[in-house]
């Protein structure tokens, strides 16, 4: 999609500077310097975000704003896994959808199982760009439409013929007309609130990818109040919470939310907001501050499954804001991070300063605590880093500090 002294000129300078290299320019006037700097920051985000991509060297890499907002590897993958289960239950021919095509990335691995796959995407640029990519990188079921995704939409059979696209995927640009950053389901582009009988009237399975900064409760009364024949899945990469899926189908299935975090998997069925809980899923606060501490991951904070993970585990409370949990000993498979617990303090300062005899550094996070993380750490005189792990937090109405260290790998 260039010349070949531009592709050499790529080349041979991809890992360096890219700002550096802006101001340079180049001596050799046929380079195509926008386009090779758009190439060579990209190369570097995707060797970082999509290494398979990074490895073939003849990838095309879209404006920087674009190689920000695509899917990861790992969350693409993800998906992908999702599709494959609900296509186990399906015979014949595949058909995958995807009205918001983007840089592809989600749309290259949703599309490996399927029969038949069609990227649609209204930016001529971008979806020629696809197209190149495609080749590059086998997709060869693919097809590619540069074309409006409603209008695209509208085209599909219904009904009884809904066979026709077997799983629809959507990710509502998240900008608003003057570039900030939106998250509302209406303030999106397409409004998938308007577009959702649309929809799952011309597909069996729709997959919906929506900002992690949405409250899921209120994109499920909005999209799916029922819960029936819903999952909802809450995906975090390195302790970020990156995605919010939300896949609706045509059964009458309950409604169950999955939380994942890399390798870690919790998923659950939550109650009514009308069910009195059980007393398997009653909490119980911890009768002492001894032995470890289990801290959720992102994906376990943003469902706020508090109950169901205690729980499923049978573990004691810190305090019911506090988030943290306590256990006798590891917890295997438990979905966080886990710390042995080497002291406790109260807030009293003979009792501090005894607790910190000797200690100059450690890693604070405060939890339902009074001071951030910065005022404790000045109260504290601590530097930051270190293997001890110092979390402030609520215990049975007291302000305490739980001296903690990580069990080596």
């Amino acid at each position: 999609m260039t010349n070949e002294v531009t592709k050499i000129f790529i080349r041979d300078h991809r890992e360096d500077d890219v700002r550096r290299l802006a101001l340079e320019g180049s001596r050799n006037s046929a380079v195509d310097l926008p386009f090779a700097l758009d190439q060579i920051q990209g190369w570097q985000t995707a060797r970082r975000k999509l290494p398979f991509w990074a490895a073939h060297d003849d990838v095309v890499y879209p404006p920087h704003l674009n190689m920000e907002q695509c899917s990861s590897e790992q969350t693409a993958r993800y998906k992908q896994q999702v599709v494959c289960r609900f296509l186990a239950d399906f015979s014949g021919p595949s058909v995958l959808v995807d009205l918001t095509g983007g840089y592809g990335v989600d749309f290259f691995y949703l599309s490996e199982p399927f029969t038949r796959a069609v990227y649609v995407e209204r930016h001529a640029a971008l979806s020629e760009l696809v197209g190149h990519n495609l080749g590059v990188l086998g997709r060869s079921q693919a097809e590619v439409h540069c074309a409006d995704g409603v209008e695209f939409l509208d085209s599909l059979p219904t009904g009884s013929d809904r066979s026709a696209a077997t799983v629809i995927f959507l990710d509502p640009a998240r900008r608003g007309s003057h570039g900030q950053k939106v998250f509302g389901l209406q303030d999106c582009e397409p409004d998938v609130t308007q577009l959702r009988d649309r929809l799952l009237d011309r597909c069996d399975v729709l997959m919906l990818k929506l900002s992690p900064m949405l409250d899921w409760h209120e994109a499920l009364r909005q999209l799916c109040p029922s819960g029936r024949g819903c999952e909802v899945h809450i995906v975090s990469a390195g302790g970020e919470c990156k995605e919010l899926l939300l896949v609706m189908t045509h059964d009458d299935t309950p409604l169950r939310v999955y939380c994942v975090n890399d390798d870690e998997l919790f998923d659950y069925m939550p109650q009514s907001s009308d069910a009195a809980p059980t007393a398997s899923s009653a909490t119980v606060s911890a009768p002492s501050l001894a032995g470890w501490l289990l801290v959720p991951n992102a994906s376990i904070m943003k469902a706020g499954c508090f109950r169901e993970l205690a729980a499923a585990y049978g573990l004691h409370v810190v305090d019911r804001n506090s988030h943290l949990f306590v256990a006798d000993g590891p917890v295997a498979g438990f979905p966080g991070r886990q710390f042995c617990i080497r002291a406790v303090s109260s807030m009293n300062k003979r009792e501090v300063r005894e607790a910190l005899r000797g200690i100059t550094q450690a890693n604070i996070a405060t939890r339902n605590f009074p001071l951030s993380v910065a005022e404790l750490r000045k109260r504290l005189k601590l530097h930051d880093g270190g293997s001890l792990y110092l979390f402030a937090t609520t215990w049975q109405k007291q302000h305490v500090l739980l001296f903690c260290e990580a069990p080596t790998k």
